[in-house]
């Protein structure tokens, strides 16, 4: 409300974000999804419990893709490259940290994909009309995310 005292503690916004790929720093991706955990819980009764109901038990935790959205830029395969290094049983496997930052660009949050690899790569509609940008969607898996808030 109007006139209340501001205990500046304030919510961070979500469009100040970097990526760190491996070696490659602050590459300019404009959208990420998927950074999410997700735990499995396998339900279990035996039978001569005498509760009507199952138990429910942590299990397994499953890593979902996460999808990255960039523009394309002239000279930029580097994902594609990374792609096509893919063979049967050889995977060029990285690190890839998304960090929130602050109004300082300091890191706030950080999310760290272990062991990831891309899965596909999508490159938005071509569309002879428009005047909106040129778009990939690269798309990987990971072994596990680490969410640290800085």
């Amino acid at each position: 409300m109007a006139g209340e005292a501001q205990d500046g503690n304030w919510p961070l916004p979500k469009f100040y974000f970097s990526v760190d790929w491996g070696t490659m720093k602050n590459i300019p991706f404009q959208e990420i999804s998927g950074l999410e955990i997700e735990g499995q819980t396998p339900e279990y009764r035996h039978g001569n419990s005498p509760v009507f109901s199952a138990v429910k038990m942590p299990g397994i935790v499953k890593s979902n893709h996460v999808t990255m959205k960039k523009g394309v830029f002239v000279n930029d395969d580097v994902f594609r490259d990374w792609y096509n290094r893919i063979k049967m049983n050889t995977i060029d496997r990285q690190t890839v940290v998304v960090k929130l930052l602050d109004e300082s660009g300091a890191s706030t949050m950080t999310w760290t994909l272990a062991n990831a690899s891309p899965t596909k790569i999508i490159v938005a509609d071509l569309v002879s009309n428009s005047n909106e940008v040129a778009v990939e969607y690269v798309e990987i898996f990971h072994e596990g995310l680490t969410i640290a808030n800085s």
